[in-house]
């Protein structure tokens, strides 16, 4: 006769993308030099050096110089595929923090105060508290007959997202 408590939390994320890098020319500044360091074969004496700025918009910077070749081509060439390694980094890092905060926002706190939906056994009842739905049919939910949850909980999400775009016109 006794009731056991419990609760779990479960968060359904989509698949990440591919992170592809785009790099526009017109966000470089690209700049040739002398290389600096020991001589020899004529490094020192023609402009084989290359530095790389991508600038886009006011705070992201990246600076990439490359001076290991004779060739000026090769050096970019080698300091281009340096910069889209960078930017790479950067894009996949940003995508893992912000599915780290939806993840986290999704999960919560796992508390038994943050709970969604009860499901008590012995009445054999159901409830979402978050749009305040009861059923008495827990074992046809349980054995898969989900649509008496799902669709009322998707027309109260249609109905919040239509009051926010109304609010947000009448701001």
């Amino acid at each position: 006769g006794r009731i056991h408590t419990s609760a779990a939390t479960v968060a359904v994320l989509p698949e990440p993308d591919e992170v592809d890098v785009d790099i526009d020319q017109g966000d470089l500044t690209i700049d040739v030099y002398r290389s600096s360091g020991p001589g020899g074969q004529s490094v020192n004496t023609t402009d084989s050096a290359v530095r790389i700025v991508f600038k886009k918009g006011t705070s992201d910077e990246i600076t990439v110089s490359c001076q290991d070749e004779k060739s000026q081509i090769k050096n970019r060439a080698k300091a281009m595929r340096v910069l889209r390694a960078r930017l790479l980094e950067a894009e996949e890092k940003k995508l893992n923090d912000e599915r780290a905060d939806v993840r986290r926002n999704m999960v919560g706190s796992g508390d038994r105060s943050a709970k969604i939906r009860t499901y008590n056994f012995p009445q054999g009842r159901c409830t979402d508290h978050r749009i305040e739905l009861t059923l008495y049919a827990l074992d046809s939910i349980l054995n898969g007959d989900l649509e008496k949850v799902i669709e009322p909980m998707r027309l109260a999400d249609e109905e919040m997202r239509l009051s926010d775009a109304e609010s947000r016109i009448g701001s």
